[in-house]
């Protein structure tokens, strides 16, 4: 008996989110138990939701990052969306971003740079009190990103 071929998973366009950021707060290296890199905290300031999500990021939120190496850094940003239909919805937001020294540190100068030359992609996930909302909490999700100089653009997927 042969195994079945499972089929590939199919990618479901959610969300478009445009997140303004502020200054970087570069809290030097972590110390301790988990002596991994440098903590770098990236304030959130707002920003904006489009697709079948529609509403705003609001502001209160933070990227806490963990440079983890000249080319990479581990992310944990969380926020909340406040969407047009008055619901709120809390992000957690893992990912992984990596790239070229150069690249990364201009990136960290806060100079823009070619979002093609940086791997940027996240596992995020949701918590919700409307009923309406439960599917956010029943898949998973990926995303892409992309950093500039004001705000980080991301695309979240429904994994089908």
């Amino acid at each position: 008996m042969t195994d079945p071929i499972l089929a590939t998973p199919l990618l479901e366009p959610v969300a478009q989110l445009t997140v303004t950021v502020g200054a970087p707060v570069e809290a030097g290296a972590v110390t301790g138990v988990e002596t991994r890199g440098q903590r770098r905290i990236i304030p959130i300031t707002g920003g904006s939701v489009r697709g079948r999500l529609q509403g705003r990021v609001q502001a209160g939120g933070a990227d806490f990052q963990i440079i983890v190496s000249p080319t990479m850094a581990v992310l944990d940003a969380r926020y909340v969306l406040a969407l047009d239909s008055g619901e709120h919805v809390y992000v957690q937001n893992h990912a992984l971003r990596r790239g070229p020294a150069e690249a990364i540190a201009r990136l960290a100068r806060g100079e823009p740079v070619d979002p093609a030359a940086i791997y940027f992609r996240c596992v995020p996930r949701f918590e919700v009190s409307s009923p309406a909302l439960g599917w956010l909490t029943e898949s998973i999700f990926i995303g892409t990103g992309a950093r500039f100089p004001d705000r980080v653009e991301l695309a979240f997927f429904r994994v089908g």
